[in-house]
């Protein structure tokens, strides 16, 4: 009797046919591929955010975390001169929820929507779509200028937020052996996809963790991060400005992170990377040291997202929002709030650290 066979997705197939041709892939090319494939990736073909997606960012879940950034923003602003021209901007916008957020909660800083220039970095056209609509409401598609990278952001003083953008970035993995590191691949065995070793390339950042690391553990280096954190640190280091960035990671990588998030039966849940590739999210960690080293601007400290929304005055901000409430949407805010600062909800997992010019003092809400 022969077992039915194997569910597989579309680009599995493709990826396994790869495999067999070139060989085992480096994992930042099969989360590029599981991701971005133009015919079977996951943000091409699925709806991600949101109740109805896969995973809930911080703007889904309340107004009030994009409130607070936008008024970190706009504080920045001031402090910088009020520059007459400047970008806003933001890398991944998802939907557009929170820069709609944004931008409603600044319509009350005179002269910041005269001088902003709206500028948004996605490369997918259905999210694009999906932003237009969103912000229509608030700020005129005609006026927004879309790019496929961040490199191709204007020279002007740079007002830039990133919520859970670098963790979606492509990784490599690299496992600690007796003679320094092998990289972990993706090959494949008995027509299924599979983790393997192969001898590491020559690579400085891994010979700078022969000292915290011992046998067996796991480094992931995100190639793509500090090339795209030094493009908008150059513009902020030429022209001004500040860059929020919010992700869930720590201040050095240690372990395996990588990590997917589907749906199964309507309900969001966890899955392992190799299983169903182009149907599940994949994300990582993301290693802010390596992030900002190196960087032509200066970088706050690194603060965790409760700490920062609360110093911000998230609180106050959910009080008064409370007080117009009642009943179930009542209890729906007050769970919001704790899911966005409380340390066993997002509040500890996600880390906040800001981009600023040298000369400059950090942002509301984070130090030096």
């Amino acid at each position: 009797m022969t077992n039915p066979p194997r569910d597989m997705t579309p680009l599995e197939r493709i990826l396994l046919d790869r495999v067999a041709t070139h060989g085992p892939m480096t994992v930042a090319d099969y989360m590029a591929e599981c991701l971005l494939h133009p015919t079977h990736g996951y943000y091409t073909t699925r709806e991600p955010f949101g109740a109805a997606g896969d995973f809930i960012t911080a703007p889904e879940i309340s107004q009030m975390f994009g409130e607070m950034l936008g008024l970190c923003l706009a504080s920045v602003w001031l402090d910088q001169g009020a520059p007459a021209a400047f970008a806003l901007a933001e890398l991944g916008p998802g939907r557009g929820t929170l820069m709609a957020d944004i931008l409603r909660v600044t319509a009350k800083v005179p002269g910041f929507h005269a001088a902003a220039q709206l500028h948004l970095v996605e490369a997918s056209p259905r999210l694009k779509a999906a932003q237009a609509d969103t912000l229509a409401p608030v700020w005129s598609p005609d006026r927004i200028t879309w790019h496929d990278s961040a490199d191709a952001l204007p020279q002007l003083p740079l007002f830039l937020v990133a919520n859970e953008f670098f963790d979606a970035l492509p990784i490599r993995q690299f496992q600690r052996v007796e003679t320094g590191f092998a990289e972990i691949v993706v090959g494949s065995a008995a027509d299924q996809l599979t983790f393997g070793l192969v001898p590491a390339p020559a690579t400085p950042a891994l010979d700078a963790r022969l000292d915290d690391t011992r046998r067996g553990d796991v480094v992931e280096l995100c190639p793509t991060a500090p090339l795209i954190a030094g493009q908008i640190g150059q513009r902020i280091a030429d022209h001004g400005g500040v860059a929020l960035i919010v992700d869930y990671g720590d201040w050095r990588s240690l372990g395996d992170t990588l990590q997917a998030m589907g749906q199964a039966m309507g309900q969001q849940s966890h899955a392992a990377p190799l299983d169903r590739p182009g149907a599940v999210d994949l994300t990582a960690h993301v290693d802010f040291e390596a992030l900002v080293a190196n960087l032509p601007c200066a970088h706050s400290r690194l603060t965790t997202q409760g700490v920062f929304l609360e110093r911000l005055g998230i609180t106050a901000r959910a009080q008064a929002l409370a007080a117009q409430l009642g009943g179930s949407a009542l209890d729906a805010h007050i769970a919001a709030h704790r899911r966005l600062t409380h340390p066993q909800e997002m509040g500890t997992l996600f880390k906040v650290v800001a981009l600023f010019p040298l000369t400059a003092a950090p942002p509301p809400g984070l130090d030096a």
